[in-house]
């Protein structure tokens, strides 16, 4: 949309005329910067028409299929498909953010993959820099979480899907019982929709590439009100229904009902790989230690040498203080066991785990990101 263009079900004048609520203008109605960027309906946004034809054109370079062929051609680049993902800038907007895109894959700057990082420079580093992106729906409220770019990978035009991995301020209102910010790694209602509505328009025209670091749906009763489960529900029909390639890499950590809707089961031409170091779980190990073995962590707390002491020391008739100071002491030692427990289950939930069982085909170092999918656009082997 342009700036001064509208889609609009019944203009002003007639809404006015029939008592109904209108507004200033048909731009306030039904325009992009007020209604059709942030409900999602407008997919992308041109200052004049000439940005508008040059967008039409860079479109129609992703997704055009002559007729009579099976999807979009393959078109030439200069980018190798051996580059090294891992060399490239990871461009960020605070100090604490990663210098290189292969710090964020690197034990020794993320060991536990739960540093924030800007999902953008890992999918700006994975596409061919000669083919540029465009990315859909970025001004779709609600929906900030879910990243998607048309690019081309290794000539391949695909439908590049990321889950932004920083925490984003939250705009305007927000509910009492809604999160107060767009949690990194996190899918909310619209983002959930605009993955679905993504994966159904690349369905049956090109590859669909998604790069997870993905802890889960939030569950909050604001996104439940917002219809959470249905939108999460409608990524797994998409899934199931999608026809063509399908790739799922797990960058970082993925966790939760994501688990489930990007299942290989449900749709056989699911290819899901993983990067070395990440983890794959139904749930996290924070929240499995908090809920799912609280009874251990309070045992492991209770059976401590230093909370014994203290007991100890409390006496049969122990002061008001002194029950104070030992159950502050024991929450102490309670938290820290249940990091102890969540490290635990973290060092078994692992993405080598995941492959043993099946859930995943198989694990790649960081640096062979970009030629493994590349050699699957392909068709090609294994092989690294």
């Amino acid at each position: 949309m342009t700036p001064n263009a509208s889609m609009v079900l019944t203009g002003r004048a007639a809404l006015e005329a029939s008592g109904a609520v209108a507004a200033e203008d048909e731009i306030a109605i039904g325009g992009y910067e007020r209604v059709m960027g942030p409900n999602g309906e407008a997919q992308y946004y041109a200052r004049d028409l000439a940005e508008a034809y040059a967008l039409l054109y860079q479109h129609y370079r992703y997704t055009y299929v002559v007729p009579g062929e099976h999807g979009p051609r393959r078109r030439a680049t200069e980018d190798l498909a051996t580059r090294d993902v891992c060399e490239e800038p990871c461009e960020g907007e605070s100090e604490d953010d990663f210098r290189t895109v292969g710090e964020i894959f690197d034990t020794r700057t993320n060991p536990d993959r739960k540093r924030a990082f800007a999902m953008r420079a890992v999918m700006a580093a994975l596409v061919d820099r000669d083919g540029g992106h465009l990315e859909r729906w970025r001004a779709m409220a609600g929906a900030e979480t879910a990243i998607v770019w048309d690019a081309q990978l290794g000539g391949f035009p695909v439908c590049l899907i990321g889950v932004e991995s920083r925490t984003l301020a939250r705009q305007g209102y927000r509910p009492a019982d809604g999160p107060a910010a767009w949690n990194a790694g996190t899918l909310f209602p619209l983002s959930s929709k605009k993955v679905a509505r993504a994966l159904c328009a690349a369905s049956g025209n090109r590859p669909a590439v998604i790069l997870a670091n993905l802890s889960g749906f939030d569950g909050s009763p604001e996104s439940m009100r917002k219809l959470q489960l249905e939108y999460g529900a409608e990524i797994a029909r998409a899934v199931v229904n999608f026809q063509g390639p399908l790739f799922f890499l797990v960058v970082s950590r993925y966790h939760g009902g994501a688990y489930v809707v990007f299942s290989r089961s449900l749709n056989e031409r699911v290819r899901a790989v993983a990067l070395g170091g990440s983890f794959a779980s139904v749930i996290g190990g924070g929240p499995a230690a908090a809920v799912v073995f609280g009874r251990e962590v309070a045992a492991r707390a209770a059976a401590d040498p230093r909370i014994r002491e203290l007991r100890r020391a409390l006496g049969p008739h122990p002061s008001a203080e002194a029950r104070a100071t030992y159950e502050r002491r024991f929450e102490e030692i309670r938290f820290e066991k249940q990091s102890e427990i969540a490290g635990e289950f973290d060092a078994i939930h692992t993405v080598e785990r995941a492959q043993r069982v099946g859930s995943l085909e198989r694990i790649l170092p960081a640096s062979a990101m970009r030629p493994a999918l590349i050699g699957l656009l392909e068709g090609g082997s294994w092989s690294s």
